[in-house]
């Protein structure tokens, strides 16, 4: 069984600054987690289509209780095909996403498609679509779910990631941006001061030195 996500998301930006800003998104400070991006193969076809294909790098953290299953040796990092299609007569750019290793573990596919709008000025219209599998024999379900929920959390980002790269683009830094990064700041100190709170409430043992 696979898991299937779609979402529909309006950029409010222009077709072109939308592809602009799709070729400079990395590095972002919500993307920490794409390490490296390469391009492997690109060509320009008779119709005007530009056709790339990268190589990105990510980190692949699993969570606590998927490690145990799983040698300690088995590779930290994910290796991404990225492939994508742009379209200028129809002003739209179609990309589709897998991974190269880890496929046992999981397997997810992704196709974004971003289209010109036409009934709204100055608008991208995104399609953001995700199948995840495992062939874990007696865990692919939990895994999937586990799949999809880190999945749902990094399209976030990405999307954190492309208004960023629109705003350096624009000259400007989005307000709701700058409201994240303070949200994430506070809560951030909010959890060190429990942490402290926590560790002075605990009666520490006495040392004993020899």
């Amino acid at each position: 069984m696979v898991k299937y996500f779609c979402n529909n998301t309006d950029i409010r930006s222009t077709w072109d600054h939308v592809v602009s800003a799709f070729w400079q998104r990395y590095p972002n400070p919500f993307s920490t987690h794409v390490l490296t991006e390469d391009v492997v193969y690109r060509e320009v076809t008779v119709d005007h289509r530009l056709l790339t294909r990268r190589l990105l790098k990510k980190t692949n953290r699993l969570p606590r209780w998927a490690e145990r299953f799983f040698p300690s040796g088995m590779s930290r990092f994910v290796y991404i095909i990225e492939d994508s299609i742009v379209d200028p007569v129809n002003r739209s750019l179609t990309t589709y996403t897998w991974n190269l290793n880890h496929t046992t573990l999981m397997s997810v596919e992704e196709r974004c498609i971003f289209q010109d709008s036409v009934e709204q000025p100055a608008t991208t219209q995104l399609k953001r679509e995700a199948w995840i599998s495992s062939n874990v024999y007696g865990f692919s379900r939990p895994i999937q779910e586990f799949g999809l929920a880190r999945f749902k959390s990094n399209q976030v980002k990405a999307m954190k990631g492309l208004e960023y790269a629109l705003s350096n683009l624009q000259g400007e830094t989005p307000q709701r941006l700058l409201r994240d990064t303070v949200k994430d700041a506070s809560e951030k100190a909010r959890e060190a001061a429990k942490s402290l709170a926590s560790a002075a409430a605990v009666p520490k043992k006495p040392q004993h030195y020899v």
